[in-house]
């Protein structure tokens, strides 16, 4: 798995399972406790039948010897997270990393491994490996997103040319990678269905939420750059008779420049267990996603989560949202689409009015067609053609790339 030598910093794997599955390491630039998402979702299930690590992004500490803090999830993934001296920078960290992954991967030599990225910038440690597969799931384009490394479009290129098989969240990412790789696949946002089809029925309302008057309008997600906090901050204005219930960390902005107005309430962060919860005291969702560069390609995975709640919701023309669930050819859509705060309001008006029993038999037969289960076992297939050598032969740019489990 690798051909470099070991390093002994770092300790073991738990033993809790068979040492004789296949070894899947991802390496991810989102952290397992962050937000339960694409990741999270996928990697539990490959859990089931593989040994899955996740390395993460270093933590820096002062005076702190360079080590790796393993603890394993309830879902049986070890999460390794290396600690870093505070001020170690440049080639020392990624020395240090690459000293702390092969000391890790030691007692592993000769197990089947599976090197899967959602960060190309890893391969400034991980180059050397050479595990059987290396799969790339490109869910976001990162060179987009704030405070992207300037590095990342060229560790990208090197990411493809070196990778079998890649993976899109979505169907923008899919048309801006398909003529990059021979093996490209598409597969947009999922859903665990039965875990957010909870919220149709009533539940206790959380402490937080309890006090705050309806109709709400709800959120939940990351609160980033790619969020248009002028939008909410104008639909509160406009609609003070509605409440804006706010859920999700605060990342890369200023949490002093969102709206503070009294009706919007800004819950922070919550575990993915409990929104259902929240979500059932909700009258509709809404996404007021930015319109810029780091949503240009982005499919959010809340998109089948809101309508599984049975939530109707809204959002700002994001094109996967608008070409997987808006309308179309004279169709109504299962998302309404609006731009602009006096048209957004508009649309949540009407979705709040509108009857749901014929929505929601439309929504639940296209959420039929999806799952997580199925997404997983559709990339365990195309994981085992590379296996068998299938797909070493050359194949022209763009010949083989496949669009799977769309709308």
């Amino acid at each position: 798995m690798t051909d470099a030598p070991p390093g002994s910093v770092a300790p073991s794997l738990p033993r809790s399972r068979s040492s004789r599955r296949p070894l899947l390491l991802c390496f991810s630039h989102l952290r397992w406790d962050f937000v339960f998402q694409r990741p999270q979702h996928l990697l539990t299930r490959a859990a089931r039948d593989h040994e899955v690590i996740f390395f993460e992004e270093p933590l820096y500490r002062p005076g702190a010897t360079p080590r790796l803090d393993l603890h394993e999830t309830p879902e049986g993934v070890t999460v390794a997270i290396p600690l870093l001296p505070e001020g170690l920078k440049g080639a020392a960290a990624v020395a240090a990393q690459r000293a702390l992954l092969d000391g890790l991967l030691a007692p592993e030599a000769g197990r089947p491994m599976i090197a899967w990225f959602y960060t190309p910038m890893a391969l400034e440690f991980a180059t050397h490996l050479r595990p059987d597969v290396t799969v790339y799931d490109c869910m976001d384009e990162l060179s987009a997103f704030r405070g992207a490394p300037p590095c990342m479009m060229d560790m990208e290129r090197a990411l493809l040319a070196r990778a079998d098989l890649v993976f899109t969240g979505g169907r923008s990412l899919y048309e801006a990678k398909r003529n990059r790789h021979p093996r490209v696949s598409c597969f947009p946002s999922s859903i665990d269905a039965a875990h957010f089809v909870t919220a149709r029925t009533p539940q206790p309302a959380p402490a937080d939420q309890e006090g705050i008057p309806g109709p709400r309008i709800g959120f939940f997600g990351v609160v980033d750059e790619r969020m248009d906090t002028e939008l909410v901050g104008a639909l509160a204005a406009a609609r003070p008779d509605w409440s804006f219930v706010m859920i999700g960390p605060v990342v890369k902005i200023d949490p002093a420049a969102l709206p503070r107005l009294p009706n919007i309430h800004w819950l922070g962060g919550k575990r993915y267990v409990e929104l259902p919860r929240y979500l059932a005291g909700w009258d509709a969702g809404f996404m007021p996603f930015a319109r810029n560069e780091s949503t240009r390609f982005i499919s959010p995975t809340k998109t089948p989560e809101f309508l599984a709640a049975g939530l109707p919701v809204v959002s700002t023309p994001i094109t996967d949202v608008v070409r997987d669930w808006g309308p179309r050819e004279g169709a109504e859509g299962l998302v309404e689409i609006a731009a602009e705060p006096v048209g957004f309001a508009a649309a949540l008006q009407h979705v709040l009015d509108r009857p749901r029993a014929a929505w929601l038999k439309r929504v639940d037969r296209r959420l039929a067609q999806l799952s997580w289960d199925r997404t997983w076992a559709e990339m365990q297939g195309l994981i085992a053609t590379v296996r068998r050598g299938a797909v070493r032969a050359e194949v022209p740019v763009g010949a083989a790339s496949t669009v799977r489990s769309g709308p």
